[in-house]
């Protein structure tokens, strides 16, 4: 939709190496925010004057020696995070006044790495849709299409991307929200192995409580390499570094059928064509294993194990509460389906899968998701089910990168998920490098 624009890695090194000034950066990118933001809204916190001074302080420790991975870059972040100064909603209109007294500890990490925050980017309420409109906001639109949604819940983060407004994003995933935007708007975005970046910086307004379970924080980019380069500032511990390098030898199962979900043929196509180019690489391509979990039953258990940690336990639709057993029930068969995984990924290295069954589908106000419906080459399918694409790596805590792979005949790009071993991160993120396009 633009020029090209540098990346992460590459505007950090260009500041390090005189080519260009953060200060510079910082301006251009608050340019192109000012000019694309008000047909998109993508970007609804901004934070410009901190983010000048931050510019300028970067261009003075270039000056005087220092290197840092991200030193100068321009960025924004999901607005759930916590960010010193901003309001942090959740998209909640009651939580319109709730301004966060200091950084959480992601972005105290990115600051600390160098980065230059300019504001935050739109969510939808609770964080819980794969849109992105609430009612303080408003809504955020495509960058290819705005009749068609960009995804959520760190939506705004996959357009600020796409559109070319900043090279980075954090934004975090529970239900796809960080591999559906990046599948919808043609960007890479990261599914971290659960427990990898702490989420003390992502809390709920106003509240001090645990992490949730199952929910990760994780990169955006345009660019693979960036994913690792975020990767490392944020992570609690270091990750073992990737011993992929190249696709020769590679192991990758590939998966573009599902017991309980539809995927059209044009995004099954664009899988087995990476698929077919990592072969003639020197890839094995597996496409059968009585190693693989069984599909239905993630799909059984992750769905309620969800639903209870969005409500906080609360009663369901049906007005019954969860029980504790109930729950402890789940994660024994969370701890079978982990198990299952670590065997399966000992014979493979990767799953190549959809990321959704379609590509951006049109605004949906309907609040109740299992009500919504998706035609998929001519057959109307519950939009809910596409929710098992997502299970498998969210319920066994795995790594999964969302990787762009076509364009479709509507002129929707579209993407795949590179799901691999726990910590197993920078793997999957050096194979969407080799196998995204």
């Amino acid at each position: 939709m633009t020029e090209k624009l540098m990346g992460a890695a590459e505007t950090a090194q260009a500041i390090a190496e005189g080519r260009t000034t953060a200060v510079a950066e910082c301006e251009a990118a608050i340019a192109r925010i000012e000019a694309l933001n008000p047909a998109l809204n993508a970007v609804i916190v901004k934070d410009y004057e901190r983010a000048r001074a931050d510019a300028r302080a970067a261009d003075a420790a270039v000056a005087a020696g220092e290197r840092r991975p991200l030193l100068g870059v321009p960025m924004t972040v999901k607005e759930s995070f916590e960010l010193a100064g901003t309001a942090q909603t959740w998209g909640f209109a009651a939580h319109a006044g709730h301004v966060n007294a200091v950084d959480g500890s992601t972005v105290r990490r990115l600051r600390a790495a160098g980065a230059v925050i300019l504001g935050k980017t739109n969510v939808p309420v609770g964080l819980a849709d794969l849109q992105s409109v609430n009612p303080i906001y408003g809504r955020t639109v495509n960058p290819h299409d705005p009749a068609l949604v960009p995804g959520g819940s760190s939506g705004g983060s996959a357009v600020a991307l796409a559109s070319g407004m900043v090279p980075l994003e954090i934004g975090t995933d529970i239900g796809g929200s960080i591999r559906s935007p990046a599948h919808f708007c043609g960007v890479y975005g990261h599914k971290t192995s659960y427990g990898v970046i702490p989420l003390d910086g992502h809390r709920f307004p106003g509240t001090d409580g645990a992490d949730r379970p199952l929910s990760v924080a994780g990169p955006l980019a345009r660019e693979a390499a960036d994913l690792s380069l975020a990767l490392d500032v944020v992570a609690r511990d270091p990750l073992p570094r990737a011993r992929i390098s190249t696709l020769a030898g590679v192991r990758l199962f590939v998966l573009t059928s599902h017991p309980r979900a539809r995927v059209s043929q044009e995004i099954a196509a664009g899988i087995e064509a990476a698929a077919a180019r990592a072969e003639a690489a020197g890839a094995t391509i597996v496409r059968q294993s009585d190693l693989l979990p069984d599909l239905s039953a993630i799909v059984d258990h992750y769905i309620p194990m969800l639903n209870m940690i969005i409500s906080g336990g609360m009663p369901g639709p049906d007005g019954h509460a969860p029980t504790l057993h109930k729950w402890f029930s789940l994660c024994d068969a969370q701890a079978r389906v982990e198990r299952a995984f670590a065997r399966f990924f000992e014979a493979h290295d990767a799953i190549l899968a959809p990321v959704f069954g379609t590509t951006a589908f049109a605004h949906d106000d309907e609040p109740d998701l299992r009500k919504r419906t998706l035609t998929i080459d001519g057959e109307e399918t519950p939009f809910a089910a596409q929710f098992a694409w997502i299970s498998m790596a969210t319920f066994a805590g795995l790594p999964a990168t969302s990787t762009p792979i076509g364009i479709a005949a509507n002129g929707m790009p579209f993407n795949m998920q590179i799901i691999g071993a726990r910590r197993s991160d920078h793997d999957m993120i050096a194979l969407a490098g080799l196998l995204g396009r």
